[in-house]
């Protein structure tokens, strides 16, 4: 297992890192689901009306992409993806095994965050229509929840996680 500075996205980190990597891959994670349970007061909703966003929860296997992140700018990287993910504490931020989607059979250990069910902002798993409503009306700090969605389901379509999009209804 590789122990460079690896850093495994599930959600938005797919589409928007904001962070500099020298290489992506796409990557398999077991023992984890992508799923829309994880209540967003700040990015994607507020205090008296939140918005919905993608966490990793138990049990299944998800889809997403490694991110290679150069040797030097471990330490900058390690602390932008706890400010930004870390602003409530609903995730756990955790180093897992994951395998690399690229034929070469490497696995490398990655950074992710993990949701913590014990907290107020797990939503757990909603009926359909509920996450749909939530979504619909919810805007936060980086805009509309919608937008989140979109992005989600175009991310995943286009790094062939088609199973995971069964995440998203």
């Amino acid at each position: 297992m590789s122990e460079r500075f690896w850093v495994f996205a599930y959600g938005s980190l797919m589409w928007r890192p904001g962070f500099a990597f020298d290489e992506a891959q796409p990557a398999t994670l077991t023992g984890y689901a992508r799923a829309f349970c994880v209540y967003s007061t700040h990015h994607r909703g507020t205090e008296r009306k939140p918005g919905l966003v993608l966490g990793l929860d138990r049990g299944g296997v998800c889809h997403g992409r490694a991110y290679r992140v150069p040797d030097d700018q471990a330490g900058a990287v390690h602390a932008y993806l706890r400010a930004r993910e870390q602003v409530n504490g609903v995730y756990r931020e955790r180093r897992v095994p994951v395998d690399l989607d690229d034929g070469s059979g490497r696995r490398v250990r990655a950074l992710t965050y993990i949701v913590e069910r014990a907290h107020p902002g797990y939503a757990g798993r909603l009926p359909v229509q509920r996450q749909a409503d939530i979504i619909r009306g919810a805007r936060g700090l980086s805009g509309p929840n919608i937008d989140y969605l979109a992005n989600a389901i175009e991310e995943l379509g286009e790094a062939g996680a088609g199973a995971d999009q069964r995440a998203l209804q």
